[in-house]
């Protein structure tokens, strides 16, 4: 059978096969500790929970809307406008099966060929593959850790050609944890206004932010920004609702019309007992985001201590999300029993069979000598899981 030539542009998403590959193991009776994890170990919220086993009970189980019931685009409309003084109609708002559902949907509304999308890195795996899928071509920005590993007005316009369509933001970032600041988010929203750009604002990590920060969405810098703006979230971090697969966006009514046309050709509405589930949580989730984070925060400063203890790795204090993205490009070019270890994909392979440790190598995200640790697990996980990384690393020749 010949498959069609987009299949050979793509990989499978490194980050979900290298989780599969732990859990795996795990099945077998292995004791592996999985640092892969996109996911936080906290169990969905009561109320999240009874809201939807209530809909379940009052027979919600059917279709609703392709775009999504209006309850949770009320629900959605009225957190943006809580949160981020962003004022949004119903129409404007799209309810989607995940927020990677969401950005797919947008990438096929917006992007074919000819176009091209910039992605700063590094960057969560799926931006530069969902580009390609859609017969565009994603152009990645090196950022550096010495500026927090952000894109900037500046680099922003050494990049733009009369092609580029759209800039991709996401803050707070996956892999690096790194949250935006206001001033930097005013330099590119003035770049792509310039150029006529949409902004897409990957938001799906707003609520795990450290150290006293807020959020910024950067769809709130001022009405013509927020008219160039797709904003992308969902509740799957915030509310510990991964399995739930709930996403939405608020942008242009025209776009988000085109996305909803897209939608209604490929999964129709998201599952209905899920919507309730969520509007439960964007309503009354808040007590449950302030513990989580608490929880994280603490887990936060333990894991980048211990990992600036171990030599030939550097690790920055992220101040969002729930990874840490330390640098081990000192530990490329030693030896492990089976070969030096030539690449970061190599010690993350090194990790998972000499450690049982699964980490996500920094290849994955565009950034090669860097790694991804998740803290969301347990800090018992934590402590075992980085005195064996330590172990191994100290094994090297």
């Amino acid at each position: 059978m010949k498959l069609a030539k987009r299949v050979g542009r793509i990989s499978p998403s490194p980050t979900l096969s290298i989780t599969a590959e732990a859990k795996a193991l795990a099945a077998r009776g292995v004791d592996v500790i999985d640092f892969a994890s996109g996911e936080p170990d906290w169990d969905t919220p009561v109320p999240v929970k009874d809201a939807g086993i209530t809909a379940i009970r009052k027979g919600f189980t059917k279709y609703t809307a392709v775009g999504g019931i209006d309850d949770l685009k009320s629900a959605v409309a009225d957190k943006l406008l809580r949160d981020q003084g962003l004022t949004y109609e119903k129409s404007q708002i799209l309810i989607s099966c995940g927020a990677k559902h969401t950005l797919y949907n947008l990438a096929q509304a917006l992007f074919e060929a000819g176009d091209e999308v910039v992605i700063p890195a590094p960057y969560w795996v799926s931006y530069p593959d969902q580009v390609l899928l859609n017969d565009a071509a994603p152009v990645i920005v090196p950022t550096s850790e010495a500026t927090g590993f952000q894109l900037t007005g500046e680099l922003l316009e050494r990049h733009v050609t009369e092609r580029t369509k759209a800039v991709i933001v996401n803050s707070p970032g996956n892999p690096t944890g790194s949250a935006y600041e206001r001033r930097t988010l005013e330099g590119i929203a003035e770049a792509a206004l310039r150029h006529g750009l949409l902004i897409i604002s990957d938001e799906i990590y707003e609520k795990l932010l450290y150290d006293g920060l807020t959020h910024v969405s950067i769809a709130s810098l001022g009405p013509e920004v927020q008219a160039r703006t797709v904003v992308v979230n969902g509740v799957s971090k915030a509310y510990s609702m991964t399995g739930w697969r709930i996403g939405y966006a608020a942008g242009p009514k025209d776009v988000i019309s085109a996305m909803a046309t897209i939608q209604s050709q490929s999964t129709s509405n998201p599952t209905s007992i899920s919507q309730k589930a969520a509007v439960a949580a964007l309503n009354e989730g808040e007590p449950f985001i302030k513990e989580m984070v608490a929880e994280f925060d603490q887990r936060r400063r333990f894991m980048v201590e211990r990992l600036n203890k171990i030599p030939g790795i550097h690790c920055a204090t992220p101040n969002g999300a729930f990874y840490a993205f330390p640098h081990v490009g000192g530990l490329v070019g030693r030896r492990s029993p089976d070969g030096p270890i030539t690449s970061g994909t190599a010690l993350a392979a090194y990790f998972l069979k000499e450690a049982l440790t699964a980490t996500v190598p920094g290849e994955a995200f565009g950034a090669p000598d860097y790694i991804r640790f998740s803290y969301a697990t347990g800090m018992p996980k934590i402590m075992e899981g980085l005195d064996r990384i330590e172990a191994a690393v100290r094994r090297l020749a």
